[in-house]
């Protein structure tokens, strides 16, 4: 048996927000909002008239802070007996998975409005947890996928183009890591073997990203919002979120188990690291040092790292890089592979990369306030 799943719609384009009201008045009149803290004196007012205009009682509740089961628990105490129709997340990844955990506790159905496009969070089944000092220590899952995505792209080309950046560090690596599953012996997050259609979105996803998010970046840079910038969030936001869900993902996301403890990295966002992974990935895969250097100067020209020094390790040392090698081999994609992979092997490709990240890329024009080079 095999399983593919995805949202019961997606709606995207600019001032899809103002359709929201309209949008959720099929679920019922009592929706509740968790709305990142840092947008509600922004949104609050627009989201409220939205929902009124439609005939909806909205509740909104502000959420901010890092996404703990305590901090559900709270949710859940906030949103009190009060009846809820819908539950609908506003803002960045912790607004939407705090909406994730709320709805699985009050069993209703899920809307997700994001606000960036810095990865695939709100097409996805998935609730990342954490710790109070931002360790992850789970990876939960939603019954079903949301009912609704509502992307506004005039609000995702309003906020700092590096979100967009680390977007597409982290879709760019789901061709790789859904065809990585399929020859190898893992699973998809829904526990079975891929579908053969998951491969085609992933394959979809990347030549988007390579044909339009250059072009996107220095549109957003500039304030335009245009069909670049459309098609690059639809592959950052849908057909990322679409290729992983169903496809599986392998090296590129299971490195980031021993990136966000690592030196100098942790604090860098996880699309940055993704991008760096799906190298690693390559080279796993023992790629010809050709093809990696064209998905290396790709992200390069783009801002995305290709090395441990551009993601904030200068002059890793040999037991830092067996350090991530062996944090990686804890994570449960390693079977997404084409090979019996061993932590030696993680090494090698670590290596592998910092090695051809000497080699000198092509310089060219400035794209998205940086310089391609």
């Amino acid at each position: 048996m095999r399983i593919f799943g995805s949202p019961h719609r997606y709606v995207q384009g600019p001032g899809a927000l103002d359709e929201l009201g309209p949008l959720l008045a099929p679920y019922g009149p009592r929706p509740l909002l968790v709305v990142d803290q840092f947008l509600m004196e922004r949104l609050g007012a627009r989201l409220e008239k939205t929902a009124r205009s439609a005939g909806l009682d909205p509740i909104l509740l502000p959420f901010g802070g890092e996404i703990t089961y305590a901090a559900i628990d709270e949710l859940t105490r906030d949103a009190g007996d009060t009846p809820i129709s819908v539950l609908v997340g506003v803002g960045g990844g912790k607004a939407l998975d705090s909406a994730k955990g709320l709805a699985v506790r009050l069993g209703k159905p899920l809307v997700t409005v994001p606000t960036i496009a810095s990865n695939d969070s709100p097409t996805s089944a998935s609730i990342a947890m954490y710790d109070d000092q931002h360790v992850m220590i789970a990876v939960d899952r939603m019954p079903r996928s949301p009912d609704l995505v509502v992307v506004d792209t005039r609000l995702i080309a309003s906020a700092p183009v590096h979100f967009l950046r680390a977007g597409i560090g982290d879709a760019i690596a789901k061709k790789f890591e859904a065809n990585g599953c399929s020859v190898g012996t893992g699973k998809t997050p829904f526990g079975t073997r891929p579908l053969l259609t998951a491969g085609v979105i992933a394959d979809a996803c990347y030549a988007t990203l390579r044909a339009h998010a250059p072009a996107a970046l220095d549109a957003v840079s500039a304030g335009i919002l245009n069909d670049d910038v459309e098609a690059t969030v639809e592959a950052i936001i849908l057909m990322s979120g679409l290729g992983f869900e169903n496809g599986g993902l392998s090296i590129a996301h299971s490195l980031t188990r021993g990136l966000v403890v690592a030196r100098g990295v942790k604090a860098a966002i996880h699309g940055n690291q993704v991008a760096y992974g799906t190298l690693v990935q390559l080279a796993v895969e023992n790629r010809e040092s050709a093809f990696i250097l064209d998905v290396a100067t790709f992200l390069r020209g783009i801002g995305l790292p290709t090395c441990l020094a551009e993601l904030g390790m200068t002059e890793a040392t040999g037991s830092e890089i067996d350090e991530i090698a062996r944090l990686t081999m804890t994570a449960p994609h390693l079977a997404n592979i084409g090979r019996r992979l061993e932590q030696a092997d993680l090494v090698v490709a670590i290596r592998r990369i910092e090695q051809l990240a000497t080699v000198e890329l092509p310089v060219e024009e400035p794209v998205g306030g940086i310089v391609r080079r």
